[in-house]
């Protein structure tokens, strides 16, 4: 067996030599050197260098949103409240007056009357939507009636705050949108536009946003306690479920919570026996497990209390820190239990306790108002369904007294977690600072009332702008993290679902593979600390098919005055790069055909490129006016036709980007010229040679392999490209195949298989690899030409004229005895690449336990591969059925036929709350279910989930083995030996004699991870390292608790509900499922 791995190495090193052209491209590099200079990438003056640039961009920003709150806090003091204030004396412009909700159903919804204002809008690409610099716009939640005296007093002090607005434009045009959110739920932002809502039904209210959360509120460490005692059932009982559920999602990362039901005993409603981090995953399983309660049994608010009391004593895990309070959700009791708050809350009154009474009933809520007053909290009332988005969310306003009472020293910027814009911009970060009233009353008593939260927005996009990218080569990148450890930058931030309600939180242990270097370096991040290290790691490759054992330097600082820190990641043949000096003169001398016109350029297009091979441009931003395309002819001529109007010197060109590509056009067409032009692929029966730059050219010859070339056009997204720079020698890779494939017909479709190495340079004692070349090798050529090579036979014998088999004492190898032996080469993911056995042949490139499962779980088992699970968090899957578990959240009230024939049921308080249930649930679906979205014009909806991946790749075994599969009278001998400068296993084995050696398959294929995958009750018990915000304001002596809650706080206009319930009844007719509301 050795001896046919050294022929197979010998002839893949042989084709590679001849046609590859790694030794030729290296002397037309060496011969083209006066083109060119080598550069150095110095880790800590790149990281440097980008933390300023960030802080600098963000500090504009900060300047902007301070002037905005201060000049709101001086307007709403200097406003004068209007009793008699009417709609017809306010003019604003309505945002949804102009929105379109489109009926799937072709039918047009009638709008409601408005007298906003009517204005003209331009198409803008910085916000890639039309605008209005003149005027801000205003959106108003659909619950709330805009007439009122409140929200029409706000519009009038709120207007002046335009001219801030279209000052803070001036002085900094780059300024994306900038948000005012009030506390009472009007939103004015800058500039308009028409406001981007899901058809029909518009649930978006910005006291909701996590922006708004964080910006109105210190941390919060949160209990809620939920009454399940019998005399909770049908409505009520699922008017807390969803109370809970809209709680939940008033929380942020850097809120901490736990649920319990009580009865007579208190229990978590989960496995999470204590405060857990308020991140999406911890609230699903909240979400989840809240629908499992069960009423029954008595009522025992001491139980409930002191579970809560317990918890938020706790002080041996990691929590918030800051606001603590209790939630109870109850229909009502009469027992006070003052000796409980006396053991745990008085007299400091650390804990807030806030009460609900839920549904409607006629017990004495005197109790519940004297808990709340007694303990700094607020007592609400939740008579329906639709008052539970108002009343769980108020109770914000209280943690807002102590930030307002503490002035200015509350007054700091915060900086959110990314998440996608309601407005079109893509993903995007919010810097957000709180506004108080400063008002006094009678008695020159401070207001403790906050107006709301100033935000302006700052797109991912722009801050990636400021960092390096095509110098630090393809396996380079910049990230930046936050206190969490979350991601603001990654190339791995790649969140497919859009429109989500939920903030895009991907930690850094989450986008790469987790190792104990990587959280070291995430919590010297999270400390603020700068440092360097040089590690060994586990990539994944782009296609997320193969592991690749790295070595990579780390480099990371603080962005100060932000709560980021910046990472440089970057591969030691990254430590230098080519930089083109392409002055005219060298052009014209050197580079005789490159003539900056563009016509140098037009022998790339098709069908031009015929003796010089396919070319493809990657798809770069070469200059500003340069339109991209996936289309590479598209691209090419948008190229060509810039190019005829610029020099490569032009200031909206980027010069690095343009003259390498330049540089890179002329190497690789003296490689075609002097090396593939004059060699005869067929004799080594290959489909094509290639070549891939830094600078963006991938070459493939001959032009009639373009037909079958599938690869990547930029190179730095190729996975051949990657790997080959990682991996030392030549990099097989198999076109993929997934278990389904079964196969197409070979005389009509050849396969090929591309074989690539990466060029290294050694220039004046620095190295570097600027390119990858390689081969593509035909596969069925070469599969005869594997059988001949991994056989006995010289070049003199014949084929036919040798026959071995087990009873005979000559040698058997894999051409003569392919019915008695499998003879395969097996890449180091796991995927076949070659087979002496035609029927693998249309499973090349599928995992090898899809072909021979006993085979490879020995190859596993005898520690040839090592296996790598992981998760992707940011996955789209298909609905799931729905379930008829017990959990779900349907059981509800239903009448009995007497109940729908009494005239006196239909007019009761049961009717109209179950009515109202009834509409609501049509509309706010993703208050029941796990969170779903639709795309546009898209009936089937999508909905984010977590799939699991698993890896296989070589593990650090010899490079030869033996062994013998034990199945008894079924055992089957197998050699395996790893090919030299190759990724590639060589295994032999005895056929299977009979089906008794079956054992259990391998899965490689990505699969959706099953329910509470991973474990989240364990994941929790221990935390990844995080820091909450450095400062808190929970406790003011000064703070006026009187106002403390007296009754019911939801009372909209009865027209207004009316209006709304009747849209929500006509939306219920339409087949299509709604989508939910968007996000700013």
């Amino acid at each position: 067996m050795q001896y046919w791995a050294r022929r197979l190495e010998q002839e893949i090193d042989g084709v590679m030599r001849i046609f590859g052209g790694v030794h030729q491209l290296r002397g037309i590099y060496d011969d083209n050197k006066n083109l060119f200079e080598v550069k150095e990438n110095v880790p800590r003056k790149l990281v440097e260098k980008v933390a300023g640039d960030i802080e600098s961009l963000l500090a504009k920003k900060v300047r902007a949103l301070k002037r905005l709150a201060n000049a709101a806090e001086k307007f709403q003091k200097a406003h004068h409240w209007q009793d008699n204030i009417r709609e017809e004396d306010i003019e604003y412009y309505d945002s949804k007056a102009d929105t379109e909700y489109d009926d799937p159903d072709g039918e047009e919804i009638e709008r409601e009357k408005s007298n906003s204002l009517k204005l003209e809008f331009t198409d803008d690409d910085n916000f890639k939507t039309k605008v209005n610099y003149s005027y801000a716009a205003v959106q108003i939640p659909t619950d709330i009636y805009k007439g009122s005296t409140v929200i029409l007093n706000e519009l009038n002090w709120t207007q002046a705050l335009e001219d801030v607005f279209i000052e803070n434009r001036k002085e900094d045009p780059s300024l994306l949108w900038q948000v005012f959110g009030s506390a009472t739920g009007v939103t004015r932002y800058y500039p308009a536009t028409p406001w981007r809502a899901p058809n029909k039904i518009d649930l978006y209210d910005v006291r909701r946003r996590p922006w708004y959360i964080q910006g109105a509120s210190s941390p919060k460490d949160m209990v809620i306690i939920v009454d399940v005692s019998g005399s909770v059932s049908g409505l009520t009982l699922k008017l807390m479920k969803t109370s809970v559920y809209e709680m939940l999602d008033t929380l942020s990362d850097d809120d901490y919570v736990n649920v319990a039901s009580f009865n007579e005993k208190a229990k978590p409603v989960s496995c999470f026996k204590h405060l857990v981090q308020a991140n999406i995953r911890n609230k699903k399983v909240f979400k989840e497990d809240v629908q499992g309660m069960v009423a029954k049994g008595t009522t025992d608010y001491k139980a409930g209390f002191e579970y809560a009391f317990d918890q938020l004593q706790n002080s041996n895990i990691t929590r918030a820190n800051c606001n603590k309070m209790i939630m109870m959700f109850t229909d009502g009791g009469e027992d006070r239990v003052q000796d409980v708050f006396e053991k745990y809350n008085w007299p400091n009154k650390t804990v807030r306790v806030f009460t609900f009474s839920v549904g409607q009933h006629n017990y004495d809520v005197t109790p519940l108002q004297w808990m709340a007053c007694a303990n700094k909290g607020y007592y609400f009332e939740i008579p329906s369904i639709g008052a539970i988005r108002i009343n769980t969310q108020e109770y914000l306003d209280v943690l807002g007294r102590p930030m307002v009472l503490a002035g200015n020293r509350a007054k700091q910027v915060q900086w959110t977690n990314v998440y996608q814009d309601a407005l079109g911009l893509g993903l995007v970060v919010t810097g957000t600072l709180p506004v108080f009233n400063l008002t006094e009353d009678s008695s020159d008593r401070k207001n403790q009332l906050i107006l709301g939260v100033m935000g302006i927005d700052v797109a991912l996009n722009d801050i990636k702008r400021l960092t390096p990218r095509y110098n630090l080569g393809a396996n380079g990148y910049v990230f930046a993290i936050d206190l969490n450890g979350y991601v603001l930058l990654h190339p791995n931030l790649q969140p497919q679902i859009i429109n989500f309600r939920e903030p895009v939180t991907l930690d850094f242990l989450d986008a790469e593979l987790e190792d104990e270097n990587k959280e070291e370096i995430r919590r010297s991040m999270i400390d603020g600390n700068d440092g360097q290290r040089f590690i060994k790691t586990l990539i994944k490759s782009v296609d997320e098919q193969y592991i690749d054992e790295v070595f990579r330097t780390y480099t990371w600082a603080p962005i100060k005055s932000t709560n980021y820190s910046l990472g440089l990641v970057l591969p030691p043949y990254s430590t230098y790069y080519i930089q083109a000096n392409l002055s005219d003169q060298i052009l014209q001398v050197k580079l005789p055909n490159i003539k900056m016109k563009g016509k140098y350029f037009q022998w790339l297009l098709p069908p031009n490129q015929g003796s010089r091979g396919l070319a493809r441009l990657a798809p770069r931003e070469y200059c500003k006016d340069l339109d991209l395309s996936d289309n590479n002819t598209e691209f090419l001529e948008n190229f060509i036709a810039l190019m005829e109007k610029v020099t490569p010197d032009s200031k909206q060109c980027d010069n690095f980007l343009l003259h390498n590509l330049i540089l890179d056009t002329g190497i690789t067409q003296q490689l075609v010229d002097q090396v593939w032009k004059n060699q005869d692929l067929n004799t080594y029966s290959l489909l094509a040679v290639f070549a891939a730059t830094d600078g963006g050219i991938t070459r493939v010859f001959p032009n009639k392999a373009a037909d079958d070339w599938e690869e990547e056009p930029e190179p730095f997204n190729a996975s051949f490209y990657r790997r080959s720079l990682d991996n030392k020698g030549y990099i097989f890779k198999p076109p993929y195949r997934d278990a389904g494939y079964r196969g197409l017909d070979l005389e009509n479709n050849t396969i090929g298989i591309l074989v690539s190495t990466a060029v290294e340079l050694s220039i004046e004692g620095k190295t570097l690899k600027p390119a990858v070349v390689g081969v593509k090798l035909d596969l069925e050529a070469w599969a005869e030409k594997f059988k001949v090579l991994a056989s006995n036979r010289t070049d003199r014998d014949q084929l036919g004229t040798r026959r071995c088999d087990p009873s005979t004492s000559c040698e058997m190898d894999c051409e003569a005895n392919n019915k008695d032996l499998i003879c395969v080469l097996i890449d180091d993911g796991g995927f076949l690449v070659l087979s002496n056995q035609e029927d693998h042949w249309y499973q090349v490139g599928k995992f090898f336990s899809e072909v021979d499962a006993n085979l490879m779980s020995a190859l596993y088992n005898n520690s040839f591969y090592t296996r790598k699970e992981s998760y992707d968090f940011q996955s789209v899957c298909a609905p799931e059925a729905p379930s008829n578990t017990g959990a779900a959240p349907r059981g509800v009230f239903v009448p009995t036929v007497a109940d729908l024939l009494s005239l006196a049921w239909w007019t009761s308080a049961a009717a109209w709350s179950l009515f109202q249930q009834f509409l609501y649930s049509l509309t706010y679906s993703s208050w029941f279910q796990t969170e779903e979205v639709a795309g546009d014009g898209m009936e089937a909806r999508e909905t984010s989930c977590i799939m699991k991946q698993t890896q296989y790749y070589f593990s650090t075994v010899n490079a030869t083995y033996n062994a013998i599969i034990d199945c008894g009278n079924c055992s089957r001998l197998f050699h395996a030996q790893r090919l030299a400068n190759t990724n590639l296993l060589f295994v032999v084995a005895d056929k299977p004699l009979c089906s008794q050696c079956e054992s259990v398959k391998l899965m490689q294929a990505e699969v959706r991870a099953p329910p509470r995958d991973p474990n989240q009750c364990e994941l929790v018990d221990r935390p990844r390292y995080r820091k909450g915000p450095h400062i808190c304001f929970d406790y003011n002596a000064t703070e006026d608790t009187s106002d403390c809650g007296r009754g019911a706080s939801f009372a909209p206009s009865v027209g207004v509900l009316l209006s709304l319930q009747l849209l929500l009844l006509y939306s219920s007719t339409s087949r299509h499922p709604l989508p939910p509301a968007a996000c700013l």
